[in-house]
């Protein structure tokens, strides 16, 4: 229930801030002047932003199954499968969240976890991740992957995506419609040549910030899932020793659909700053400095 507030609340506060904004511009006397419809256009934007988000949450559980190859093994009988199962467990209890469905994938030394809501959650590890690490290590990112998990880290980033979403969207009709009324001239009721081009640069560009911005978001969540683990464990030096045993395995390529989820990446030069992930050293760094 308090997730479904939040999301309301977020939808709200959006449109507030958002018919504030336009009216302290004077923008809103502009729109009408030119024909756009102001309250169609937040409804339009609303839409355009969560809509997208919202679906992906809701359908990334079967489709992280799906383009991973990934197998659930909750009830595996093999030796291997029980104990990562009963790791996975052990960490949910603690944590206060229901069993999650436990998978494993074929790949390179990684896992995830995914699922709309905290208490219907998929938490998933490669057999890299199983034959590289000790068992030490891996219950250490199982319990990275159940802290995003009772965090809400899942809810939490389609809220900020679908907030980002929605400004692009917003703003970047907004600008078209001022470049090509205000600055082309265009007294045609239709929109002209200057508003299609200039909503699909600004679409953009601002996709691009927004971008960062979310990724900025994804990065402090990570340290906090880091933190988690060593909560969920009761000392820090296994997530420690797991991180520093990520950071000299190649993490190989996730699927684009979950590959915010994994935990590890490798961020470097300019593109760091659309990375979800943070340097391993700078998590380890942080981990070791924590209360």
């Amino acid at each position: 229930m308090k997730r479904i507030a939040l999301f309301l609340l977020t939808n709200v506060a959006v449109m507030v801030v958002l018919g504030i904004a336009v009216s302290v511009l004077g923008l809103n006397q502009f729109i009408s002047a030119s024909g756009l419809d102001l309250g169609a256009l937040l409804g339009f934007s609303l839409v355009m932003g969560f809509g997208g988000a919202i679906i992906s949450l809701l359908i990334s559980k079967p489709v992280a199954k799906w383009s991973t190859g990934a197998q659930v093994i909750n009830e595996s009988p093999d030796a291997t499968h029980q104990w990562l199962v009963s790791s996975v467990a052990r960490c949910a209890e603690k944590a206060g969240i229901t069993m999650p469905e436990v998978a494993i994938y074929d790949a390179a030394p990684n896992a995830f976890a995914t699922g709309a809501f905290k208490n219907s959650a998929l938490v998933a590890v490669s057999t890299g991740l199983v034959q590289s690490m000790t068992r030490e290590e891996v219950e250490a990112v199982i319990g990275h992957e159940v802290a995003h998990i009772a965090n809400g880290d899942m809810v939490t980033m389609t809220l900020i995506q679908g907030v980002m979403n929605t400004f692009v969207v917003f703003l970047s009709r907004v600008i078209g419609y001022v470049v090509d009324k205000m600055i082309l001239r265009n007294t045609s009721d239709r929109p002209g040549v200057g508003y299609l081009v200039t909503t699909v640069v600004m679409d953009l560009l601002l996709g691009v910030l927004a971008a960062i911005i979310v990724a900025w978001f994804s990065r402090q969540r990570e340290f906090r899932a880091d933190a988690g683990s060593a909560q969920l464990l009761g000392r820090k030096q296994p997530m420690i020793n797991a991180l520093a045993r990520l950071g000299g395995l190649d993490p190989g390529e996730m699927p684009k659909t979950i590959k915010a989820m994994g935990i590890s990446a490798r961020p470097s030069g300019i593109m760091a700053l659309f990375s979800t992930h943070p340097p391993m050293e700078e998590r380890i760094a942080r981990l070791r400095d924590s209360a």
